[in-house]
């Protein structure tokens, strides 16, 4: 297949090129030729082409969608990583949602149009509870992360009017020691200082990063997918059990709690991400046939540590 992929640089991008390379042809779209050369250097990947882009622009960068099988939009400002002034809020909004309708103008303009969209969501599209369990028939939330999440899907459902299958895929944290939340409390408990964030009472509904990526795999080619599917493992944890599971695995003590007040004072409205969560489950892509590889925590972050 000939596959255009976005958000290549980042934690699931690098990994997806990785899977695919080279059996198919890759199109990199990214803001940065040079970032995208120092992680895909042309000794490594001699067949793969980088095109520079502006997500949020239409330009000449859309025309290479044209001719291409698939279309992987991967692209979108960090959620969790910085404070979310009015400013940043905006940028993450606009980057999902006007990064995926520039993809899908593209599409329109395509005369060789793709045959599928995979782009991604978040469970923060289901709101945050304690008690709640959620699946993909689940009415959407009522907050910032929610509204974002439902634009962002609208955006992309559009490719569809264009006769291009389009698959939502909802990730749920992402476990990578690369990066990530993951990342953040393997450097903490290294230093004996790890423990939950929070209450340890939310919900963290995870997903080894192999496994997403097998998930964007089949969607790619599986001609009857089509709409929204959970990117979650079937065992979502609370806080508290992913902290001492991962004390557990690392070998170190999981006693000393992150309060809610630092990460707000950290993050402002953005500590909602891991103060609040919400237990979801994968029901619809389960009923695909989908085989998860690490459906159990301690299995993935042992095989995670491992390597």
């Amino acid at each position: 297949m000939k596959i255009a992929i976005t958000g290549a640089t980042g934690l699931v991008g690098q990994r997806l090129v990785e899977r695919l390379y080279p059996a198919h042809e890759l199109l990199v779209l990214t803001r940065s030729e040079a970032k995208a050369q120092g992680i895909f250097p042309a000794s490594v990947y001699p067949k793969l082409k980088i095109v520079a882009y502006t997500p949020t622009e239409s330009g000449p960068w859309q025309d290479c969608i044209s001719g291409c099988d698939a279309v992987v939009n991967l692209a979108g400002a960090p959620i969790a990583e910085q404070r979310w002034t009015p400013s940043y809020k905006q940028e993450i909004r606009h980057s999902r949602q006007g990064g995926t309708e520039k993809i899908v103008e593209a599409i329109a303009k395509a005369n060789q149009k793709p045959q599928v969209l995979i782009n991604p969501s978040a469970v923060g599209y289901y709101g945050t509870s304690e008690t709640a369990i959620y699946t993909e028939t689940s009415p959407p939330g009522n907050d910032f992360l929610a509204d974002v999440c439902q634009t962002w899907e609208t955006a992309a459902l559009e490719a569809q009017n264009h006769g291009t299958r389009t698959v939502i895929l909802r990730f749920g944290i992402v476990l990578a020691k690369e990066g990530g939340a993951l990342a953040k409390m393997i450097l903490a408990f290294n230093t004996f200082v790890g423990g939950p964030l929070g209450t340890g009472k939310q919900w963290v509904s995870w997903i080894h990063r192999d496994d997403l990526v097998s998930l964007i795999e089949m969607a790619l080619t599986q001609a009857d997918w089509q709409g929204t599917y959970n990117g979650t493992a079937p065992n979502p944890v609370t806080m508290e059990t992913l902290a001492q599971t991962l004390g557990s695995v690392m070998k170190r003590p999981a006693w000393l709690p992150v309060p809610g007040f630092v990460l707000e004072l950290l993050l402002s409205d953005g500590a909602k991400v891991v103060l609040e969560g919400q237990k979801v489950l994968p029901k619809r892509t389960e009923e695909t046939g989908f085989q998860f590889k690490f459906p159990d925590l301690k299995a993935a972050l042992v095989d995670l540590l491992a390597h």
